[in-house]
């Protein structure tokens, strides 16, 4: 929502990959990084990457953990560590699709983030009853294929709500 003060997920869009009575468990999908996916497979010591794959940007996925990597993906394939989000999205936190990728053989679809959102059990209800976060369906096309500069709007839109004209105070009528 606009008014969130927390400047970790401030203008967000945080994909919700897993929700359990253990807590919960996003990745933000709109904050490029600097580092492309080159530098990441150069430290991982890939040879010969993909060009293709190795300008790929990065994203912070969170502030929980930005040492381990998530990527998130069409269903069209799995691979060792693969938790299917929905019918249309997975989520892979194995290396092996890191070197599909690097060999061009990786998905059509993908987002590489590093870092996670993670809340405690109830933390992120609670949060969703105090009007801290905007809750719409999550669609490939604003995973993949909308600008990060635009998903912030372009999620709000999907409820017929311009995020723009919103107050930044929440509440409950």
């Amino acid at each position: 929502m606009p008014g969130m003060l927390d400047p970790n997920f401030s203008t967000t869009v945080t994909l919700i990959c897993e929700h359990n009575d253990e807590g919960a468990l996003g990745i933000v999908i709109n904050r490029p990084t600097p580092l492309k996916l080159g530098g990441l497979f150069e430290q991982l010591s890939v040879d010969d990457p993909d060009p293709g794959a190795a300008g790929a940007p990065v994203l912070a996925g969170g502030p929980v953990g930005p040492e381990r990597g998530f990527v998130l993906h069409g269903p069209e394939q799995a691979f060792e560590n693969t938790l299917a989000v929905s019918s249309e999205i997975s989520l892979t936190l194995s290396r092996d699709i890191i070197d599909a990728m690097a060999t061009g053989a990786g998905p059509e679809h993908t987002l590489v983030a590093l870092g996670y959102a993670g809340w405690e059990p109830g933390q992120l209800e609670n949060e969703m009853l105090a009007n801290s976060w905007l809750n719409v369906p999550a669609t490939p096309e604003i995973v993949f294929e909308t600008p990060f500069a635009d998903r912030w709007d372009s999620a709000a839109r999907t409820l017929g709500i311009d995020i723009s004209a919103m107050s930044t105070d929440a509440g409950h009528a």
